[in-house]
């Protein structure tokens, strides 16, 4: 049951809908334009740094979501978050498509983090009014089709920018304007949570009373930024590695990239009929998935060969994501969950841009691209590892499942 049961089913259905919506809206400023980076570092060929801006055009987004997302979780808890996200939404739409007007890569790095920074309110938000609005096996459900939703649209976001990509690489900027469409629905739609119900029936793993879960929320966002990590090393590096291979159209850089991302929705089934086995479990069977992904990537010598390691890849993602997601929501009650729902963003969207520069550095070491995605590859392998002790550090036994009982639910 919901924290909205008492509200019309309509209602309900269209607050759900329209927060699954917002939750794409940070993957779009992700993934979007992925396939014409190539085609932008053409085009400023004559900056010096180049190779280092052109990809940090596509995770700048990410990194002020990680940097902001804390303060932006902090001011939903005393602002509002229906109000938070309505402006974000409004910032999102001018920010987004400001590149299509600009011819300075400075300039447009700027429009970028100003992109990132309405990311970090839609996403903290929409996330933390899920947990408000629903709980238990409800929540759980709506948690997988945020995943789901967000990697449908992860990939049919991909191969629109492919698509559209071939007009030039401007044109994918465009689509940013959605921000601007979905800010007058959300502030007409949606309803503010409840805060006085949600307050007396705090998550069962954090009773009322008691301070921030901060020894449990700490390995959870170590966990999400190792998940993270390895996730994004597809959507930024795929396209340099197919031009390796010798194909650089962005359409079909596009289809590859997108085509890995409808794994991660078979992955978010996957955790439904599995989470009863606990985030331990669920996140070594993640990394290894992913890992044997991304080592299938790095020895690809044609495209079919990388649409399957991208397929691989995603579905170790499509398990990984909902899991930290959810029990992060677990450990939170509602006076929490704005600064805790932030700092799990901070560590995605922190993995997200850190993963391009990873590679970077590994570059030298590793004998070039293809090399340092290979040492990434081995590396989730230890991740894996890891993931088998996490729950114990965040003081949890290895096969507690993620608590999702339906008692939590308020009446």
């Amino acid at each position: 049951m919901s924290l909205l049961s008492s509200q019309a089913a309509p209602s309900r259905t269209g607050s759900g809908v329209l927060l699954l919506l917002g939750s794409c809206l940070p993957v779009l400023g992700g993934v979007l334009i992925a396939p014409v980076l190539p085609r932008i570092a053409g085009h400023f060929a004559g900056n010096a740094n180049v190779g280092v801006l052109v990809p940090i055009v596509l995770t700048l987004p990410a990194l002020m979501i990680a940097l902001f997302s804390p303060f932006a979780g902090w001011l939903s808890d005393r602002l509002g978050r229906k109000r938070l996200l309505v402006l974000a939404m409004l910032l999102y739409g001018i920010c987004g498509p400001l590149p299509m007007l600009l011819d300075d890569l400075d300039a447009i790095l700027l429009s970028r983090a100003g992109l990132g920074l309405a990311e970090a309110a839609i996403m903290t938000c929409c996330t933390a009014l899920i947990g408000d609005y629903y709980d238990g096996r409800e929540r759980v459900q709506l948690l997988s089709w945020q995943t789901i939703v967000t990697s449908l649209s992860a990939t049919a976001f991909f191969m629109l920018g492919g698509l559209i990509g071939e007009q030039g690489w401007r044109v994918p900027f465009a689509v940013y304007i959605v921000g601007l469409l979905l800010a007058p629905l959300m502030h007409l739609a949606l309803r503010a949570p409840p805060q006085a119900r949600a307050a007396a029936a705090p998550a069962r793993s954090e009773p009322q009373g008691k301070g921030f879960p901060w020894r449990s929320l700490s390995v959870i966002c170590l966990m999400t930024l190792l998940a993270s990590l390895g996730f994004f090393i597809v959507p930024v590096q795929t396209g340099f590695l197919l031009e390796h291979i010798g194909i650089d159209s962005p359409q079909r850089i596009g289809m590859a990239i997108g085509l890995g991302h409808s794994a991660v929705f078979v992955g978010a089934l996957c955790f439904r009929r599995l989470s009863r086995f606990g985030p331990g479990l669920l996140l070594a069977l993640a990394f290894l998935i992913s890992s044997l992904g991304l080592l299938l990537l790095v020895n690809a010598v044609d495209y079919r060969t990388v649409v399957i390691a991208v397929l691989i890849n995603g579905l170790g993602g499509g398990l990984a994501l909902p899991t930290v997601l959810s029990w992060a929501l677990s450990t939170l009650s509602f006076e929490h969950r704005g600064k805790g729902t932030g700092l799990f963003n901070a560590g995605f969207f922190g993995g997200q841009f850190v993963s391009p520069l990873l590679v970077m550095s590994l570059t030298g070491l590793a004998e070039g691209r293809v090399g340092a995605v290979a040492v990434i590859g081995w590396g989730l392998l230890l991740a894996a590892a890891f993931a088998l002790i996490a729950p114990l550090l965040a003081g949890l036994r290895l096969l507690d499942p993620i608590q999702v009982p339906d008692d939590m639910a308020l009446h």
